[in-house]
């Protein structure tokens, strides 16, 4: 993926070779595009060699890692820790090696830390909330996470936030109920989309679903599938599932009692949360409602977000939509 300073995108990289492929001096294009003579032979060579391909940027992690420990001492640190059940200084005093290496070894074939196993086997017996392996999905569309977000809603005149604790007590008493914000986030782009109800059923998720469909078909991508929870209102409704078999939308659901699985949206939520929802003190609910359209726009066009390298979500939508144009 181009960082965000980049001259070219895949894109501008075609259109580069298509003009030195017309006949043009290369040095006249590479003026032109705002690039160095190097930058646009090493293109053209690509362009060459591989076709439109070649102009995709490349990984650049090293092909051969001549400094790796070797198989054969990885596989006795592995059977050290099965046998021993002890941690990188006790495997690292008795095989000869630093204890840093026998981390590194344990760490990339993903063994679990002691804290998380039987003491007597060895064997895992606490759930991990991380996984060794974060993925992303290649490409917008081709995952979305939805879940849904519920917050108490405000009465008129504010909460305890506005009115103090005692007050907010009594607000609590007078039963003013729940909002419940739906949300969508897409795997690759982190482009996000949400929704404000009165409660969770199943059609209305299904009539959510349908209108995130339609919000990432306006940004050019098309949903093929979509992420949840276990909630019976995504696992086992009628209406939702139609909705998603006429989308021609592949669902899935995260494994029981780990949430982390669908880490994206969850993570979205604490953000939306942080931000907008708690983000100052709201007098009326229809204040904090009407903020929220305000607050994704500036998430998806402004916003930069960690988790893409610093990007804007639009900015994955756009480099994603010359990439493969």
């Amino acid at each position: 993926m181009s960082h965000a300073n980049a001259r070219l995108t895949p894109a501008g990289r075609l259109v580069l070779v298509q003009r030195i492929a017309a006949g043009r001096p290369v040095a006249h294009v590479a003026a032109e595009m705002g690039v160095s003579r190097t930058t646009a032979w090493r293109w053209w060579r690509r362009w060459q060699l591989d076709g439109r391909p070649g102009l995709v940027d490349r990984p650049s992690v090293a092909r051969t890692h001549p400094r790796r420990t070797a198989p054969c001492v990885e596989t006795r640190v592995r059977i050290a820790r099965m046998l021993s059940r002890r941690g990188p200084v006790w495997i690292g005093h008795h095989l000869g090696l630093p204890a840093s290496t026998v981390g590194r070894v344990l760490a990339r074939h993903g063994t679990a830390l002691l804290r998380e196993c039987d003491p007597l086997t060895g064997l895992p017996i606490r759930a991990s909330r991380r996984s060794p392996h974060r993925y992303e999905h290649p490409y917008p569309g081709s995952l979305v996470h939805i879940d849904v977000k519920k917050l108490g809603r405000i009465p008129d005149g504010g909460g305890h936030r506005a009115l103090g604790r005692a007050d907010g007590r009594r607000e609590r008493r007078r039963g003013v109920g729940y909002d419940y914000v739906h949300t969508a986030i897409d795997d690759h782009s982190r482009l996000a989309y949400a929704e404000i109800h009165l409660d969770e059923k199943s059609t209305t998720c299904a009539e959510f679903l349908a209108r995130a469909a339609a919000f990432y078909a306006s940004h050019g991508i098309t949903v093929e599938r979509v992420i949840s929870d276990n909630a019976k209102n995504y696992r086992l409704s009628r209406v939702f599932l139609d909705t998603a078999e006429r989308l021609g939308i592949r669902l899935k659901l995260i494994r029981p009692y780990c949430p982390w699985t669908n880490g994206k949206v969850e993570r979205l939520n604490r953000t939306l949360a942080a931000e907008w929802a708690y983000s100052r003190v709201f007098t009326t609910n229809a204040e904090r409602a009407a903020l929220l359209p305000t607050w994704l726009d500036r998430y998806n066009l402004d916003r930069p977000h960690l988790g893409i390298g610093g990007l804007r979500p639009i900015d994955r939508v756009n480099n994603a939509a010359g990439q493969y144009t």
